[in-house]
């Protein structure tokens, strides 16, 4: 079973080569997804990355999380489930900003 992991406080010229050279020395590595900033077309610092074994995701937290790494302090925990975001409406319906 495949798990998914948070990376975060990444330097934002981190590549996917950089951290599957990294996190694959914790265990089989199927997936990275390093995000990127639309604009500049930088890493925004964080990514996630999909572990082929939960012994290897498990291995890569305990190794990595805290450590330094390109000279930051890195984040890496179990991802959760993406929260659904409120709309940017500020509670109002689409169209329906009357004036009094």
């Amino acid at each position: 079973m495949s798990t998914k992991l948070y990376v975060g406080n990444l330097s934002f010229d981190v590549t996917e080569n950089d951290l599957r050279d990294l996190i694959g020395q914790h265990g089989p590595v199927n997936e990275i997804n390093v995000v990127m900033d639309k604009m500049t077309g930088r890493a925004r610092g964080f990514a996630f990355v999909t572990m082929n074994t939960e012994e290897g995701a498990k291995a890569a937290i305990l190794g990595l999380n805290g450590k330094a790494w390109q000279g930051r302090a890195m984040t890496v925990n179990e991802a959760r489930p993406r929260e659904d975001r409120a709309s940017s409406s500020h509670g109002y319906a689409r169209g329906s900003h009357s004036r009094y």
